[in-house]
């Protein structure tokens, strides 16, 4: 008995061929979409290492300006700045977010004279207690967020914000 393959079966196993081709190869990035997260690598620690010495932060809250390095955001890698509060309150340090809870501004340590132990927002006249407390009667609606904070050989190291804890 003979099986031979017809022009019409033929012309059909390579229409489906071809299709099935076609649509593997749409469907592939989505699969790959849904799956990255498990595909993806974790990264390295969570704390940026910082210059602030952990033996020369005070009671006085000091500006320290990080940089975290290659950060991926889609395609592209950069090295982002930021900024952070810190001071001491006994033995433990404490950093806090400089952003604004009410409009996102940048708030600066006494930067008001007539409330020099305070931070201020120049965006609106908002106030926070040292502890990042919000000032009621002004603007903010809520207290400043505050850094996760880990001592690394002796340097101050910063972790993800987190609502205050200290309030």
């Amino acid at each position: 008995m003979s099986s031979k393959v017809s022009r019409r079966q033929f012309l059909n196993y390579t229409l489906m061929g071809v299709g099935g081709f076609m649509v593997s190869a749409a469907a592939m990035p989505m699969i790959r979409f849904a799956i990255d997260p498990v595909l993806a690598s974790a990264d390295g620690g969570d704390y940026v290492p910082t210059d602030q010495k952990a033996d020369d932060v005070t009671e006085t809250p000091v500006r320290v300006d990080y940089t975290i390095k290659d950060r991926k955001d889609a395609w592209y890698k950069s090295d982002v700045s930021n900024t952070a509060w810190v001071y001491k309150d006994g033995d433990k340090i404490i950093a806090l977010s400089p952003v604004c809870k009410h409009l996102g501004c940048t708030v600066n340590w006494a930067g008001d004279e007539s409330h020099p132990n305070q931070y201020f927002c120049p965006c609106h006249a908002g106030r926070y207690e040292k502890n990042g407390k919000n000032v009621a009667g002004t603007p903010p609606l809520g207290p400043l967020d505050q850094y996760e904070v880990e001592v690394i050989d002796g340097f101050v190291h910063l972790g993800k914000t987190m609502p205050n804890t200290l309030v």
